[in-house]
């Protein structure tokens, strides 16, 4: 399994252009740098959300998006480990805002869950990497939006700024 991969090339979320970038970063782990094992999945580590930020936000944003995928899974697309929606002025979260108890969040069910699922890539399968997307929304999402499909299509209608930051994490 080690050379079947997916790709950021493969991602649904590097098909879409906003006129706006946002700058995310975490005091955590720096882009590109190793996810702290506190950070890391059930099984593997705390599973605590890292603390982020983000800069660049239009004022008139409703809501914000933020969806974990990693890119090096053995699937045909990156998998989505969590979506998480938040309000349009919020541009931080603390370390573990993404917990079960956070009633300030919205998740999104993903082949995880709904909650933050940390990096947890196979034992033996090389270094992953994590991309936290966060994207600006001119308006809510839709009522019917429940799932992957949906929320492409609102993020490809409404977003107007994104960025990303990119964790790695590799079990040995």
């Amino acid at each position: 399994m080690r050379p079947v991969r997916s790709s950021a090339q493969r991602s649904r979320l590097a098909q879409i252009e906003t006129p706006l970038g946002l700058v995310v970063t975490s005091p955590s782990f720096a882009d590109g740098a190793p996810i702290p094992r506190r950070h890391a999945g059930r099984g593997v580590g705390d599973d605590v959300s890292p603390a982020l930020a983000w800069t660049g936000l239009p004022d008139a944003t409703s809501t914000v998006v933020l969806i974990i995928e990693d890119d090096d899974v053995p699937l045909p697309r990156p998998l989505w480990h969590t979506v998480a929606v938040l309000g349009g002025s919020v541009v931080h979260l603390d370390e573990g805002a993404l917990g079960p108890d956070a009633s300030d969040v919205v998740f999104l069910k993903t082949p995880l869950g709904r909650r933050y699922s940390g990096p947890r890539p196979i034992p033996g399968h090389g270094v992953h990497h994590y991309r936290f997307h966060v994207f600006g929304l001119s308006t809510p999402l839709r009522p019917d939006t429940t799932g992957r499909t949906e929320l492409l299509r609102d993020l490809r209608a409404t977003a107007t700024a994104c960025g990303t930051l990119t964790g790695t994490y590799r079990r040995p």
